[in-house]
């Protein structure tokens, strides 16, 4: 494999344990894929843009707002925010974070 291509398929690489898989980062921002199954999650957030790769479910934030997940939707965290995700189907994601 090129050390050009981090990922060969990432709907399928193997995320371990964690379900988290750095895969670069650049100029201090870390990039990698994340998932989580069917259920829910309180988090506390750093920055970070993502794009859902595949899933489905909703991530609701203190302020009332709520965002439904999907294939295709590219979502912004910011650090401190506290959110809920619920997930209905697997959710898997490219994320880029500091």
């Amino acid at each position: 494999m090129s050390d050009r291509v981090l990922v060969t398929d990432a709907l399928t690489a193997d995320l371990g344990p964690d379900h988290t898989l750095p895969v670069a980062t650049l100029g201090g921002l870390e990039v990698g894929l994340w998932a989580m199954a069917p259920g829910a999650a309180e988090d506390t957030e750093v920055d970070e843009v993502c794009l859902v790769l595949a899933g489905r479910g909703t991530v609701a934030f203190d302020d009332g707002e709520v965002v439904d997940l999907a294939p295709g939707v590219v979502l912004q965290l910011r650090a401190g925010e506290h959110t809920t995700w619920t997930v209905t189907e697997t959710i898997r994601k490219v994320y880029v974070a500091r």
